[in-house]
This record gives C-alpha cells, structure tokens and sequence, in this order.
C-alpha cells in the first residue's frame, strides 16, 4: 500500500480522487493550499504526491520546486485544466513525473499513478550489491559463486562511466536490480532513473511513450507531451525486453544514442538529452539480427559493454543463501519470527531447475512463510509451495476432469491441423484464453484493474495493455 498526499483547493475534486485511491488500496492524505502541502510533506514524506498547478498562495510551480527540495526523488504528478498546461509541461520540464489535464479518465489517471510509484520505488530504494542476507535490504543482489562475483566486479567497473550496457539473462535472474545498481553507483544517481517495457506497452503507443509528441501529432494529442526520454535527463533510461522492440522504434533509439537528440511525434526540432541507455533482454540478439528483427547497427551501438547474468540452476551453492535473504526479509514485511529452515527444506530447493530463477524462488519463499505455523521450513512446506501438494480425492477428481478437457482438445486441435484449417492457431488460442482469464479476474475484482493485476501476477501497465489488445472495456470517468 503506498501514501499519495493530494494538493488541491478543489475540496470536492479531492474527495473523489481521494476516493478513488483507497479504493484502489492506497493511504491518502489531502491539502488544500501549496502551503499546507509542503508542510506535509516535510511532515512525512509520501510516496506520491499529485498536485495542481493552479493553487492560491503558494503557486504550482513554486510548491513543486519546495517539495522537490525537500526530496528530490519524490514523483509527483501534475494536475492542469487546459488553461494551465504550459505550467504543467514547465514543472514536468524541472522533473514533474507527468501531467494529467481535467477533467481526467481514471483508468488512464490509474495508469500513471501506478507508473509513477513504481518509478518512486526504483528511484529511492537502493540495490544492495553483495548483500549479507541476516541483513536484508529491501532490495539486493546476493550470491558468493564465482559468477555473481564476476558480476559485482563488473557493476563496480562499469558504474563509474558512461558506457551503454546490456544486460542479458533468463527471465527472473535480476536484470533490473543490476540496471538499478549500476544507476545507483553512478555519478547519475541523483537524476532520474526511467523504465520502459518494450513488451508492456502496445507498439501504437511506445514510440509516443518514449518520445512525447507535439500538440495535433494525432487524433486525442490535444497538448504537447514529454517522452520517457525526456524526463530521464542527466539520469539513465532502463530498455527492458529490448529485442522486442519494434523495429521503426529501433531506429528512432540509434539517432539518440548517435546524436544525443530526439523529435517529438509530430515535431521536426531536435531535442537535445542527456541520458544514459541501459537495455536488457532474455532473448538472443544475434539471432534477432540474424533474422532481421533486430537492426545490426543499433545492436553495435548497444553492444558496448554486455553483462549477463546467470541462471539459478548454474549458481545453486547461492540457493541457501538467497533461501536465507528471502526468509528474513518476508518475514520482517509480514511482521512475523523468522522459523528458519531444515536442511533437507534447502536439499530440496537445491535439487530443482527453477526455470523461473531468483523470481520464482522467491515465491516459493514468500508462500511457503504464508502457511507456515511457527516451525523450521520443512521438505514438505517447499513440495507443497511449489504445487506438489500430497494426492487427495478432490485434487484426483480435478486432474482427471483437466485430463478429459485436454484430451477433447487435443483432438479438436488435431481436427483443425488435419483440414488444414489452423493457420494462426496457436495465437488464437492463446489470445483466447489470456482473454477468458482476464475477463474472470475482473468480474471477481469487480473492474478493479490495479486487485485484477495482482491477481494474474503481471503489472497493472501490463493488464492494460492485454486489455486493449482484446477489446476488454471497463469504463469510469471523474471530472473535476
């Protein structure tokens, strides 16, 4: 649960909003005046603060740059009715998170307060490199096998310059806690430190994402608009799943890292920035340019300096280790004794694949702590958390009923090959039923994106994005 302190002289726009954020299971705190929204935050600072720029007393503009001084890292979002925006493009200039215009969407309102406090977190949490785990951090990367070793020394040597850096690795092994490592180590630790998900973000609205646009660039682009590029400035840009990045984008991320310039959608004068790229990807970049997905010359450009983390499997003498971290710090967040942990609990852990890596051991992790009654993690406790619980006449009946539906299915798919009739199966299915499940979490979440996301176990901007690829509508609106 994060605290969101509201600025505004609206006392019945602040009640709504305010609303809205519990609901979605925020604290909220409220100030009516630029003056008593500083005082709350030297009070207490929050994780988010939105803000109006026309305020009496204490302007916008003059309450943003107090709070900022107070602390730097702080996102704050802008509120503007269309009169106002330059004030608010101006104070997302001096390092405003974004700007919304009233009255607001609140799905897309939501939106950015979730990408707001995500970015909060990565900005202002520190990455423990070469953490001891008796001593969690809130985030860290732990491991004494040679080759984690080998990849604190590289974060330590490639912190201290400029150099683009890609970081590779199977999914779950920590890409982005080295990304904000070697950020928080770097003489741009004090700037901006900015994420983009190629894949999250439909490929219709990355290029504006990263780049902003101009005012009339496209149908709904009634004001001018920074870019992530843009707010990253004197600060580093993080490129996950850059593979996947489309390649007419590809091409606009070469001119940056050329010519240290950008052009808004719908703009013809370059922008010049001052940032750094990080990219990272699970996936084989020669291949991708081998194939022609991937452009050869920005794979060059990228290419400068490469760190790539091994998977779980290949570093399983850091499994009780990383066992121990995740125990201490779950146990500290729950507000329970750490029990600790039997040796044949951690012959157990180190027996598996973990396909998912550091991700998936640490859930593993966290819901075996959740049932557990008190004692030492045993061998059962971490069958049962990864989903190997004991045999029983229900989980007998579900398995044979699951083996009937696939067996129908699999035929009917048979049916499809044999007539030659399944050109695009395999994405029909899967859109299919990504769409169904989708759908069932929000009828049980009734329509609360941010409950719904937790539930599927992927990020709201994540949800979003499935939701708009299938047509899935849950409308709501708040106007100020």
């Amino acid at each position: 649960m994060a605290e969101i302190l509201i600025v505004d002289d609206d006392p019945q726009l602040r009640q709504s909003l305010g609303k809205i954020l519990r609901t979605e299971g925020h604290s909220v705190r409220m100030a009516g005046s630029g003056e008593a929204g500083l005082a709350a935050v030297q009070e207490r600072v929050p994780d988010l603060v939105v803000l109006d720029v026309r305020l009496p007393g204490m302007s916008g503009l003059e309450t943003f740059k107090a709070i900022k001084a107070v602390d730097p890292k702080l996102p704050v979002i802008v509120m503007t009715a269309y009169g106002t925006t330059e004030t608010a493009i101006e104070a997302t200039k001096m390092g405003a998170f974004d700007y919304v215009l009233k009255p607001f969407n609140i799905p897309a309102l939501l939106d950015l307060v979730s990408q707001a406090l995500k970015a909060g977190r990565f900005m202002r949490s520190k990455v423990a490199v070469d953490a001891q785990p008796a001593s969690p951090q809130e985030d860290a990367l732990i491991g004494r096998s040679r080759a984690m070793q080998d990849v604190f020394k590289a974060i330590g040597r490639v912190a201290c310059t400029d150099a683009t850096v890609v970081i590779r690795g199977e999914s779950g092994t920590g890409k982005e806690l080295v990304a904000r490592a070697i950020d928080q180590h770097s003489h741009r630790s004090s700037g901006p430190f900015m994420v983009i998900n190629c894949v999250a973000i439909p490929e219709t609205l990355l290029e504006s994402e990263l780049f902003g646009y101009e005012k009339g660039a496209f149908t709904g682009a009634v004001n001018r608009r920074m870019g992530k590029v843009e707010q990253a400035h004197h600060g580093t840009l993080f490129l996950d799943q850059i593979a996947d990045m489309p390649v007419s984008i590809q091409a606009k991320i070469l001119r940056l890292l050329q010519e240290r310039s950008i052009e808004h959608q719908g703009g013809r004068r370059p922008i010049p920035v001052d940032v750094r790229i990080i990219a990272a990807t699970n996936r084989n970049l020669e291949e991708a340019v081998a194939q022609g997905r991937f452009r050869d010359d920005l794979f060059y450009r990228l290419n400068v300096v490469t760190l790539t983390l091994p998977p779980l499997r290949e570093r399983r003498e850091d499994i009780p280790l990383l066992a121990e971290y995740f125990l201490s710090r779950y146990a500290a967040e729950m507000g329970v004794a750490n029990p600790g942990i039997t040796q044949d609990a951690l012959q157990c852990l180190m027996s598996m694949d973990w396909l998912g890596n550091v991700r998936q051991l640490a859930n593993v992790i966290r819901k075996a702590l959740i049932f557990n009654r008190g004692f030492p993690l045993e061998n059962a406790d971490v069958r049962r958390a990864v989903g190997e619980e004991p045999n029983g006449e229900e989980l007998s009946k579900g398995v044979k009923d699951l083996a009937g539906l696939t067996a129908a299915l699999d035929q009917w798919i048979l049916h499809q090959l044999r007539h030659g009739v399944a050109e695009r199966l395999f994405d029909a299915l899967v859109d299919d039923f990504s769409a169904r499940v989708i759908r069932l979490a929000l009828e049980m979440t009734k329509g609360n994106r941010t409950h719904a996301a937790r539930l599927l176990g992927v990020s709201r901007p994540t949800l979003l994005a499935r939701m708009e690829k299938y047509g899935i509508r849950v409308e709501a609106a708040v106007a100020s």
